[in-house]
């Protein structure tokens, strides 16, 4: 439960445009640098193995190779060093974090399981999983019961070892 000032506080705070992206997703993500008296962007691109919090609280950890060594940065989602979020690729994960990724090595360390979206004629947007699902469910089940011309096999019975074939 949050004190009534404190979500005032909060809500004169948040950024009205919210980054929409999930764990798993590489990103690239565009941070305000001041160098002298000019400022500019620089990206930091990597996959999204962590998501925290609530609120002004809320950060997102970034995971990417860099010369073979892991790298990874936490950034607070409403940040006003940060830029922008830009989804590179969506991926299938089954997990709510994706530590798991730093003990691989190599390739294995940021490949995950792309997620692509399909539109239909509805013009909706899903992963190609969910529209997998929809379509087994729609299909009638036709598998329960027997084809009337299929030949049916006697099963052969044998017999226990102490009997003798006549």
């Amino acid at each position: 439960m949050i004190h009534p000032l404190m979500a005032k506080v909060e809500e004169a705070s948040l950024r009205r445009e919210a980054f929409d992206f999930d764990i798993g997703d590489s990103v690239e993500v565009q941070v305000r640098f001041l160098e002298g008296d000019k400022e500019r962007i620089q990206p930091f691109a990597g996959i999204v193995i962590a998501r925290r919090g609530r609120g002004l609280d809320e950060t997102f950890t970034v995971r990417r190779m860099v010369e073979g060594e892991g790298v990874e940065r936490i950034f607070p989602m409403y940040c006003p060093k940060i830029a922008g979020v830009e989804v590179k690729k969506k991926a299938v994960v089954r997990r709510a974090k994706l530590y798991y990724l730093r003990d691989r090595i190599g390739k294995k360390a940021f490949t995950l399981k792309e997620r692509q979206l399909v539109k239909e004629t509805t013009g909706r947007k899903r992963s190609r999983v969910k529209a997998r699902k929809e379509k087994a469910i729609a299909a009638p089940v036709e598998a329960a019961a027997p084809k009337p011309d299929a030949k049916v096999r006697k099963a052969r019975v044998r017999k226990p070892k102490g009997e003798k074939a006549e």
